[in-house]
């Protein structure tokens, strides 16, 4: 038995933010920021309507509904986010409660960027082992809430947006199909090249009363962008070729790869690299920027409501980002 995507689900919040609509706020421009990035527009949680859970919540009752499956069916909850409702308790219970679940277990995976292929890693364990039949993933994220929409905070602050995607899991003995194998990879000696280092407990409730200084950017994501950028290409490159040769399979029996939509040129160097035709990549981060852990199954919904995955085709998830953490799934849908 094999684990599969029985039906996918997606949600993005109605404020659309342009790349003109940021350079009000701060000394930028969209010619800068697609040129650095790609991104012409991304969504922006709606106060009062969106957050992290209920967002993941829409994304999964989408999920369930293409699955023809309903909340009861679930086994197993995977939520993997950056941005909780809550500093504690994770969304993982928050969706179980909005979804009216059995008290199946709710695991939150805070693996950023790479959360959702990580997840996908775990949900195919446990389907595979017999210990669940069905899985819901999730991958969810408020980035707005939480961005310095200064030109001091511009170089991350344009990059980000919110939204969420969902999965349905199960299991199948249908001859070729299934996920063929993850591969998850992690390099913490560069953890700090790409975080948010407060608020924590290095730098708990007293220190942040006490202090109260407004010049303070440590809540406040920071990046160091080339070396980030440096170490994506090679690891996307790494990563995907190892679930390739590990199943003995080549580029060209990829029908398509959807990439973390970290970054447009990432994704393009990735595609140049591999020699990649066109149609074998699938990128929408020109329309949501980067979801983060949310972007790989926003993209996967996407691309299967377009038509671009049919029964059969081979399917390659991949994601690079903050932990340093990386991985692959490859899948015959």
């Amino acid at each position: 038995m094999k684990s599969i995507i029985l039906g996918t689900g997606r949600y993005l919040p109605s404020n659309v933010v342009t790349n003109h609509e940021l350079a009000q706020r701060m000394d930028t421009n969209h010619d800068w920021i697609v040129e650095r990035t790609g991104i012409h527009e991304r969504r922006y949680a709606v106060p009062g309507v969106d957050t992290t859970a209920s967002m993941g919540t829409e994304a999964a009752k989408r999920a369930l509904d293409a699955a023809g499956l309903t909340p009861q069916d679930v086994d197993l909850i995977l939520f993997a986010t950056l941005s909780p409702d809550y500093y504690f308790p994770g969304p993982g219970v928050q969706l179980q409660h909005n979804l009216g679940c059995r008290t199946i277990g709710a695991i939150d995976i805070r693996n950023q960027c790479s959360g959702f292929v990580y997840a996908l890693s775990i949900a195919d364990q446990y389907l595979r082992n017999g210990a669940a039949n069905h899985v819901l993933v999730v991958g969810s994220e408020l980035h707005s809430a939480g961005l310095d929409m200064s030109t001091r905070g511009r170089n991350v602050s344009v990059i980000f947006g919110d939204g969420a995607g969902a999965v349905v899991l199960g299991r199948t003995d249908e001859p070729g199909r299934g996920m063929l194998s993850t591969h998850l990879h992690s390099q913490g000696e560069h953890a700090e090249e790409l975080a948010l280092l407060g608020p924590s407990t290095r730098d708990w409730i007293p220190e942040i009363f006490q202090r109260n200084d407004p010049e303070d950017v440590s809540y406040f994501p920071r990046m160091n962008g080339n070396f980030v950028f440096k170490h994506a290409v090679v690891r996307f490159a790494e990563v995907i070729e190892e679930a390739l040769t590990s199943n003995q399979l080549s580029t060209s029996d990829l029908r398509l790869l959807i990439p973390h939509q970290a970054n447009l040129r990432i994704a393009q160097f990735i595609q140049q690299k591999l020699g990649l035709r066109e149609d074998q990549v699938y990128n929408n981060i020109m329309r949501y920027g980067n979801t983060t852990a949310a972007s790989i199954p926003i993209a996967l919904s996407e691309a299967f409501d377009e038509g671009r995955i049919q029964k059969g085709d081979l399917i390659m998830m991949a994601a690079f980002g903050s932990g340093f953490t990386w991985g692959s799934a490859l899948m015959r849908w």
